[in-house]
């Protein structure tokens, strides 16, 4: 059903006689009420947005767009990086150097 074993759901429906007794019809009632209005909303909601015009959109060609097109957005600095230098080496010591 819901992923929840015969156990499961009689511990729920004792706890749910427990808690709310002889109300428990009109509870079921309000709950089930409450949960047809959100479907009627979200139904609703989904009716004014209309995703079949939006789908629609995406199967056509992507526009081509000439270079320019582009050309009134060249304001953008390019991407520039200071120049690697290695640090200096020590000196190299001579063989028959000493320090």
């Amino acid at each position: 059903m819901f992923g929840l074993g015969m156990q499961e759901l009689v511990i729920i429906a004792v706890v749910a006689i427990l808690l709310f007794g002889k109300n428990l019809p009109g509870v079921a009632k309000s709950l089930g009420s409450s949960y047809r209005e959100f479907r009627k909303g979200l139904f609703d909601l989904q009716k004014s947005i209309d995703f079949d015009d939006d789908s629609s959109s995406y199967k056509s060609k992507p526009k081509s767009y000439s270079a320019s097109t582009y050309d009134d957005y060249d304001d953008y600095d390019e991407a520039t990086a200071p120049k690697f230098e290695p640090p200096p080496g020590e000196p190299k010591l001579e063989s028959g150097a000493e320090r």
